[in-house]
């Protein structure tokens, strides 16, 4: 059954790739495209407003950032792959995964807001330059990044399905082993009682053999010493949590927003880089409900296909399944997109 569902899912994800590779999403990424020079001329206009000091202007062009950075996002890039994936692939509860998605793509504000002021005042770029840096050489970085860890997402499901099949074979292996009791000479003398005298010895109370205390947990304080001899589980998980979302962030940030830099260029020059700042925040947040979106949906369908196999091994199975399936689409997706960019 394992063997089938890996089938079917990687159908599920060569269809995807098919899909994305044939073109056939690319009037949803023109139609986002026609949007983004709508709003592009809009902020425009706006800025003008707001150098001009009509009312109001400030808070228009807060909502045209916001509405930019939101069909910017529905375009290729932006983490939405990576953070579906991720959603699909992992078990992360869904604020983690939000806070992800969110931090993200505020990182790839203060990302251009970096390289603009680098290159403003260190490097004398041009705004052209800005975005041919943008686009020739930090776009590649951030896909190849992104096919990293899509590949690393793969590695995770097969380990974690290799085990979980070494697990299944032991539990057999136990099982026929408990079919064949064994004889240590009579079979009186190994009942429950344990009252043979062998080399090793067992016991059910609560004191070892040799009389030492039992060995405590690593979460539990040594009644020797006073400390605790390495991390709990909960702090270890914690831990590979945190440097998991750290990774994903770098991903995903360090590709600034080809809008963003415009923003911050044209207000830099108009004496009003404070209010192209706040216009940088905005439409990160736009981009980030997009990509926050795609990725609590994702964890939805995990959800839900989990809990249709709940209390069956067919559940325990998925999980490792779903990652790698998850995996293989982040590369495959990220793979085109770093290839497009080299073009």
């Amino acid at each position: 059954m394992s063997k089938l569902l890996i089938l079917v899912f990687a159908l599920f994800a060569a269809l995807v790739a098919w899909i994305w590779g044939a073109g056939l999403f690319d009037p949803v990424a023109d139609w986002a495209a026609g949007q983004q020079y709508v709003f592009q001329n809009r902020i425009a206009r706006g800025l003008r407003a707001l150098r001009a000091g009509e009312t109001g202007a400030l808070l228009a062009l807060m909502s045209l950032c916001f509405a930019y950075g939101f069909f910017h996002a529905v375009g290729p890039g932006h983490g939405k792959i990576l953070l579906g994936g991720y959603g699909l692939g992992r078990k992360v509860p869904l604020v983690r995964l939000g806070l992800i998605g969110l931090f993200s793509s505020l990182g790839q504000g203060a990302m251009a807001i970096l390289l603009v002021y680098s290159a403003v005042w260190i490097f004398n770029l041009t705004r052209q330059g800005m975005v041919d840096l943008a686009e020739e050489a930090m776009a590649p970085v951030s896909y190849a990044a992104i096919v990293l860890i899509g590949a690393w997402l793969m590695l995770r499901g097969l380990r974690r399905f290799w085990a979980l099949g070494a697990t299944t074979a032991g539990a057999e292996e136990a099982g026929t082993k408990r079919d064949h009791p064994c004889s240590h000479g009579s079979e009186q003398e190994h009942l429950h009682g344990h009252s043979h005298d062998h080399n090793h010895r067992h016991s059910h109370g609560t004191e070892p053999a040799d009389g030492k205390a039992l060995a405590h947990s690593a979460e539990e304080v040594c009644s020797s010493c006073g400390h605790r001899h390495g991390p709990s589980l909960a702090e270890a998980e914690a831990a590979t949590s945190l440097r998991e979302a750290l990774v994903l962030i770098a991903g995903i940030a360090i590709r600034p927003c080809t809008g963003a830099l415009f923003v911050l260029v044209i207000t830099w020059q108009m004496g009003i880089a404070l209010a192209g700042v706040m216009g940088v925040i905005a439409m990160a947040l736009g981009t980030a409900s997009v990509t926050i979106t795609v990725a609590l949906a994702a964890s939805g369908l995990r959800g839900g296909l989990l809990l249709s196999l709940a209390g069956s091994d067919r559940g325990q199975r998925l999980m490792p399944v779903l990652e790698v399936t998850a995996g293989l689409l982040v590369v495959l997706m990220a793979s085109g997109l770093l290839l497009t960019s080299l073009r």
